[in-house]
């Protein structure tokens, strides 16, 4: 399972990218709809993982939920827009997804990769996944990182829920 990192004061890098998904196009945590508290991250290994469309569909099957505290999930594809879109066609997900062609974005994010060289080529081979949450009150921070060190490892949607409530719940030091 994935370790929680949290860091309340880390700031979050910016970005905008095509969107292919609900909502603005293009689009960044500085276009996220007036009244969202958090954005979670869903950054992808590749157009083929399994594993992601599995977590992409199990996450819009509590889309509920995750609205419910004020959470916006966010899929980002190391893919070009064209492929990004052949994607979203597949899993057909009722919130953003980003085309991150070259996978810069999951770059900034610090996305883990294996095998060295040989994972840096090649997104099926080396790109692993990895679920952010960012505050969006504000300047965009990050609240909580789940780093996957294999295409299987990904936190429970359960424990991505308890990150966005935490967020929603937590309040913001210069109003207190």
């Amino acid at each position: 399972m994935s370790d929680t990192t949290r860091s309340v004061e880390e700031s979050a890098p910016t970005f905008e990218l095509p969107n292919v998904g609900a909502g603005a196009d293009p689009f960044g945590p500085r276009t996220a709809p007036e009244g969202t508290d958090s954005l979670l991250l869903l950054f992808q290994r590749d157009y083929y993982c399994g594993n992601c469309r599995d977590q992409v569909a199990e996450i819009a099957d509590r889309i509920e939920a995750f609205r419910g505290v004020d959470a916006l999930p966010v899929s980002v594809l190391p893919e070009s827009v064209d492929r990004t879109r052949e994607w979203q066609e597949i899993v057909e997900l009722p919130y953003p997804v980003l085309a991150d062609n070259g996978g810069a974005v999951g770059d900034s994010y610090d996305q883990p990769s294996r095998f060295g060289i040989l994972g840096n080529l090649s997104d099926l081979v080396g790109r692993m996944p990895l679920a952010v949450v960012l505050d969006v009150r504000g300047e965009p921070t990050v609240h909580a990182t789940h780093p996957g060190s294999s295409p299987a490892d990904r936190p429970p949607v359960s424990a991505l829920l308890d990150d966005c409530r935490a967020c929603h719940d937590s309040t913001d030091e210069s109003e207190g």
